[in-house]
């Protein structure tokens, strides 16, 4: 069973989930990662459930088109969305301290 560590106010919670588990789902029903885990839409839309991966990583599928619509640039940084993810293995996350999406394009200033 894959062993799940959110690091949350300087606390890291701890817990193991069924294989083949998504972790959004599991805190929808109230389930471990619940109340750790940020999350809404659980469709890949919002982008609440963005997370950075600090390990297990490497066990992960590529990232789907949902990710890199929402996720952009920052999927090069370990960011995931966990509505996403269906989990075989251990993973260590964060979603604090997050780097922001860029804006789209039309609202950069050119100047910067």
């Amino acid at each position: 069973m894959p062993k799940i560590a959110i690091h949350k106010d300087g606390q890291v919670h701890v817990g193991e989930v069924k294989d083949n588990t998504n972790l959004v789902v599991r805190a929808g029903i109230k389930q471990f990662p619940y109340p750790h885990l940020r999350y809404r839409c659980g469709m890949g839309k919002c982008g609440t459930c963005a997370s950075k991966i600090l390990k297990g990583a490497e066990h992960l599928p590529e990232p789907n088109w949902k990710e890199q619509k929402i996720l952009g640039e920052r999927l090069q940084l370990g960011y995931r969305l966990c509505c996403q993810l269906w989990l075989h293995h251990d993973l260590e996350l964060t979603q604090e301290n997050l780097v922001s999406a860029a804006p789209p394009p039309d609202v950069r200033n050119p100047d910067q």
